[in-house]
């Protein structure tokens, strides 16, 4: 055991906090036990610009390898983005550029290193050791795979059963995942639950190559602000890693009681330690749970933006939602000058909406209000003269507010 490190043991309950699975365990606690520094891996295919807490969750558990004194490899999927994972998939990924997955990866490294530690991080672009391979290495690779294998993917059962089409491409997408970890020697590799098959072919391959596999470590999904589905900006449930402070601080506020502790455990830095105590001084009633929620929202606030900044989010939810004012700093939106406003195409343009389709939701859900008074409309009816809207403040919710001028 290296000087300050933890022992095996305590390693592996920082490690198991908040983990789905482990394969095997055994295998894990026999690697940590060496005393050697461990590879640990995360492969992420830049699909997407912009991260959100979901995003985070094993990059929060890379961290903790990290605290622990063990080598990141962060491996950057541009090669495999032009495959596009197939992983819960009911239908092939619409293919994207390299100059769309090189913008995407940019934007990807600067937020993950948010939670990461950039000098103990070693980033890898899959395409360094993808890219050369010659069609023999590729015949050699697919020759440790059966397609009978391959097909046990529920994603690919499902799809094979209801005669959605499979493409040949998607097939090898677990044996150049599972290639990555033999290029960099991984001896964890991390992934969400829906990787499983994925990490487990890294595993299978190192071992019929003579090298000693990997541990499977997967992380469930996070739900989000809404507490059913899964965190993403299509459900509008999502909280953005580069969220204003006031705004993220509110949306955790948002968040179900119960999903308390498993945002702790998966979105904060707190010791495990620390959160089985205020799990239990939950259950035992020991603990209020807004008071809880206050510092889960504070400590996530605080990780991404600063201490200061949570401090004054925590003070602007309070102005908003105790005192009902309005926060300090509305943004101005200008929008064109117009006789009459679709009020849904409005929200949208001012951000206030992802959709247009989300927009009229919450203005028929009474979501909506302009100057503190909730917008009444006919039924199927959503223009307003221009003049209810310009120079007004427009809320959307508990926490979107917009100081629309026209013109």
């Amino acid at each position: 055991m290296k000087l300050g490190v933890p022992d095996a043991a305590d390693q592996m309950k920082t490690i198991a906090s908040g983990a789905a699975d482990i394969v095997p365990e055994e295998a894990l606690l026999t690697k940590l036990a060496s005393g050697r520094s461990l590879t640990i891996k995360l492969g992420v295919d830049p699909t997407a610009p912009d991260l959100h807490l979901g995003h985070a969750v094993p990059l929060r558990k890379l961290r903790q390898f990290q605290d622990l004194g063990h080598n990141v490899v962060l491996i950057i999927g541009d090669f495999t983005a032009l495959i596009g994972d197939p992983s819960g998939r009911s239908t092939t990924r619409p293919a994207l550029t390299p100059g769309q997955i090189e913008a995407n990866a940019t934007t990807y490294i600067e937020q993950a290193f948010k939670v990461l530690d950039r000098n103990r991080t070693v980033m890898r672009r899959n395409s360094e050791w993808l890219g050369p391979l010659g069609f023999a290495d590729i015949l050699k690779l697919t020759s440790q795979f059966t397609v009978a294998r391959i097909m046990e993917r529920d994603d690919f059962q499902k799809r094979y059963r209801e005669g959605v089409g499979i493409s040949l491409h998607e097939l090898l997408y677990p044996m150049a995942q599972a290639y990555d970890s033999v290029a960099i020697k991984a001896d964890v590799e991390l992934g969400g639950t829906d990787q499983l098959f994925n990490l487990l072919a890294g595993r299978e391959l190192m071992t019929k190559l003579g090298m000693e596999p990997q541990v499977c470590l997967t992380l469930p999904l996070l739900e989000g602000t809404d507490g059913t589905q899964k965190m993403s900006k299509s459900y509008g449930n999502y909280i953005g890693l580069t969220d204003p402070p006031a705004e993220m601080f509110g949306k955790v506020m948002s968040i179900p009681d119960d999903l308390m502790v498993k945002y702790y455990r998966l979105c904060t830095a707190l010791p495990v330690e620390e959160i089985d105590a205020l799990e239990s001084a939950l259950a035992a009633g020991e603990a209020h749970p807004n008071v809880v929620k206050r510092r889960l929202a504070g400590e996530i606030v605080g990780l991404y933006h600063g201490a200061e900044e949570a401090l004054e989010a925590e003070a602007a939810f309070d102005r908003v939602f105790k005192r009902h004012e309005l926060p300090d700093d509305i943004t101005e939106i200008h929008l064109p000058a117009a006789d009459r406003v679709h009020l849904p195409a409005l929200l949208k343009d001012a951000g206030l909406a992802p959709t247009t389709s989300e927009a009229r939701r919450l203005i028929d859900g009474g979501g909506v209000k302009i100057d503190g008074e909730a917008v009444n409309l006919p039924a199927g009816s959503y223009d307003l003269p221009a003049d209810a809207v310009d120079g007004r403040v427009v809320q959307v919710g508990k926490r979107r507010f917009a100081r629309i001028s026209l013109g």
